[in-house]
């Protein structure tokens, strides 16, 4: 897979289709960044295995050997060997880490293997701030002096990184992955309260306790981790990417069609099935994944957004696009990233009725979307968009669409084996509608 492409390219949806076949899902984006940065904490190496094909990976394993690191990605066995020196360099550059807001997952591991890390402010997605109070406070809280200046955040632990106790004001993904991966080398026992429980975040802590480390709670929302003197290299494999499958999963119940969901996990995705069977789809879970269908029309479904078990605040655009064609109105609620609301005025632009007000959003839904020029804002705003344009009369153009490139593998690829009329072409291009 190549780095460069994608910001310049649009995608085109010839709308209506109804979206038939299997579909394969691979590794978590949100778990492989991570898992790649906990290879950090032993010399030698980590192999890493069901590692997606995309835009992060890419951007993190070039922020891996700025660090210092060799990284081979093999695309044919999908898996991303980490060679770690004994000597790490402590410096994430703004370059890469403002592309891709996991890249502060460094933080961690750098300060317990090195006791100095300076890792510039990260960038990603427009959906909302993302602050590393938690993370800090935390890491102080260890031992570690920081601070924060131009654009960079500096940590010194000038004595020992020991373990501490630590209550989260919420459930961060990113400040739990932080804390844990640094209390594995820290001296002592740290306990951190209000854990994120994602399945990533197990992930995470399986591969830790692969190295060596020592972590009880795991699935929790309290984990306690005595430190050790060292971690060994491991081999590991990626669990299946839950937002994946919702994807392809609100993209049956959208789109009418039927789709078999393979190498997915439906245990990750209680909620997110139970709203979709209120929708009116049909779904078989069976040993490998589910098969689901969508109904003529969905019936519109209330979400709010919360952190796991509850919905997903990465599944809410697509009941949103959901909600837009069903039989009615629907409330949706985000609770988690307050400017996750800027794609509604894309999808606005396919006809959608949202109001906004607040974190709430009341979708009304309308028959038939219809074709428009959109533009993608984050990962799953452009996904989003494309599945509502599989549903719109004519023809929509989707640009943004590196965005998209950064967390699904093939995915217009994919539309295609599913019968969406759908193609990728570089801006200023050509398109055949009868494509």
């Amino acid at each position: 897979m190549a780095l460069n492409g994608g910001g310049t390219d649009l995608v085109v949806v010839n709308g209506p289709s109804r979206l038939t076949g299997t579909v394969h899902v691979s590794g978590a984006k949100n778990s492989v960044l991570k898992l790649m940065t906990a290879a950090l904490l032993a010399e030698g190496r980590s192999t890493i295995s069901n590692v997606p094909d995309i835009q992060d990976v890419w951007i993190m394993a070039d922020l891996l050997r700025r660090l210092g690191c060799g990284v081979v990605y093999d695309d044919v066995r999908a898996t991303v060997a980490i060679d770690v020196p004994e000597q790490l360099h402590y410096q994430a550059d703004y370059d890469l880490v403002r592309a891709m807001r996991a890249s502060i997952s460094v933080l961690g591991p750098l300060i317990a293997r090195c006791r100095i890390a300076e890792v510039a402010l990260p960038g990603g997605d427009a959906i909302g701030s993302r602050g590393l109070d938690m993370h800090r406070s935390g890491l102080e809280r260890m031992g570690a002096k920081i601070t924060i200046d131009h654009g960079y955040l500096r940590a010194r632990v000038p004595g020992e990184l020991y373990g501490a106790r630590h209550n989260l004001d919420f459930p961060s993904v990113g400040a739990t992955e932080n804390l844990m991966m640094a209390a594995t080398l820290a001296t002592g026992t740290t306990v951190i309260e209000n854990a994120a429980r994602e399945p990533e975040i197990t992930d995470i802590a399986h591969m830790l306790l692969s190295m060596g480390a020592r972590i009880e709670g795991i699935g929790t929302g309290t984990l306690t981790i005595d430190g050790v003197d060292r971690l060994e290299p491991t081999v590991h494999q990626v669990v299946p990417d839950r937002i994946v499958a919702g994807t392809w999963a609100f993209a049956a119940a959208v789109t009418g069609g039927t789709i078999d969901i393979q190498d997915a996990n439906h245990g990750h995705l209680g909620v997110v099935l139970d709203k979709l069977t209120q929708a009116g789809c049909l779904i078989d879970v069976h040993s490998n994944g589910f098969t689901i269908t969508g109904p003529e029309r969905p019936h519109p479904i209330n979400v709010s957004t919360l952190p796991y078990p509850g919905f997903p605040t990465d599944l809410q655009p697509f009941v949103v696009a959901l909600n837009s064609i069903a039989s009615g109105s629907g409330m949706v609620t985000e609770n988690v990233f307050e400017a996750r609301w800027g794609f509604t005025a894309e999808l606005a632009r396919l006809g959608a009725i949202v109001r906004l007000d607040g974190h709430h959003a009341l979708v009304s839904g309308i028959r038939r979307l219809s074709g428009a020029p959109v533009v993608a804002s984050d990962i799953r705003a452009g996904a989003a968009l494309v599945i509502a344009a599989m549903v719109a009369d004519g023809v929509t153009e989707v640009t943004g669409v590196g965005h998209i490139d950064r967390g699904y593998e093939g995915f217009v690829e994919q539309l295609q084996t599913l019968g969406g009329g759908i193609e990728r072409k570089p801006v200023g291009g050509e398109w055949d509608p009868a494509v």
